[in-house]
């Protein structure tokens, strides 16, 4: 089995296909390697396709040292990842926890970066502190349940969420693999993940300074249900000069898999309009 080793000693498992362009898949929370499933098999014909689990999340290394998890890291590890596979530059797909990493990609190594898309990103982020506060203590109250209930249950019932109602209402059997690679899962992964990243990590109304000079094309995508994230998005959208924002309808959290083709046809458009500088055409230059 394919594994980079990071500066610290994790082993990232990863899995590439296809020729072109480097396009890397960053995985949210409640995902891995294979959540991105949909695209590699439709952008792998054009793109050479990276995706890989986090630490964390097997068949990658789960440390058991909650220093050794965080916002920085999980940032580096996107960077050491490049640096194994000789990817001197990529596109960078990212999907709500995976979103914010490559948010963090794209501020501190633009030039690494053919493109950053942020999908439903923001989760527990507002102008509001109490409301933030509410958002960490949630993620807190979510890593102690992956550490005392039972892994199948504690999966299962995050699985379940609010925003995912969607998905699991109008394609039932894609929800269900969705739970199911979910379940295969570390409760100690997701625990120190949720604790040591999700729960400490700077919100996005906190990043504005960072966020205004952000300089690689950003494709912003959320789902009009996926109540959590959508403020988040059009802050974004507001807030970076190179943010283009896609709101798709009657959508939740898990967009990636619950619209393939809609989040396809936007990483299309995407991609080849970053490469060739045409992102921002609809602006003069100045």
């Amino acid at each position: 089995m394919p594994h980079v080793t990071t500066a610290d000693g994790a082993k990232l498992y990863y899995e590439e296909v296809g020729t072109g362009s480097p396009v890397v898949f960053v995985h949210e929370y409640a995902g891995d390697y294979r959540t991105w499933e949909p695209q590699l098999r439709y952008f792998s014909r054009s793109y050479r396709c990276v995706t890989y689990s986090q630490r964390g999340y097997p068949p990658s290394d789960v440390p058991t040292d909650p220093a050794r998890y965080g916002q920085d890291i999980a940032r580096d590890d996107v960077v050491a990842l490049m640096d194994a596979l000789k990817i001197d530059k990529a596109h960078i797909v990212g999907h709500s926890m995976g979103a914010s990493t490559a948010l963090h990609v794209g501020i501190h190594y633009p030039d690494r970066c053919l493109s950053v898309t942020a999908a439903s990103c923001g989760y527990g982020s507002s102008p509001d502190p109490a409301f933030v506060e509410q958002g960490r203590a949630a993620s807190r109250e979510t890593a102690k349940m992956f550490e005392t209930v039972d892994f199948p249950t504690a999966a299962a019932r995050y699985a379940d969420g609010a925003t995912r109602q969607t998905h699991k209402n109008k394609d039932p059997r894609g929800f269900a693999e969705f739970a199911r690679m979910l379940a295969d899962h570390s409760p100690v992964g997701h625990a120190l993940t949720m604790r040591e990243l999700q729960a400490k990590r700077p919100m996005l109304w906190e990043m504005k300074p960072q966020l205004e000079k952000f300089t690689p094309p950003l494709l912003i995508i959320v789902g009009d249900e996926d109540d959590w994230c959508l403020d988040p998005s059009i802050f974004l959208k507001r807030t970076v000069p190179t943010a283009g924002l896609l709101v798709l309808p009657r959508a939740g959290h898990t967009i990636t898999s619950e619209e393939p083709a809609a989040f396809n046809a936007a990483l299309a458009e995407l991609f080849p309009a970053a490469e060739f500088g045409r992102w921002m055409s609809h602006k003069p230059a100045a």
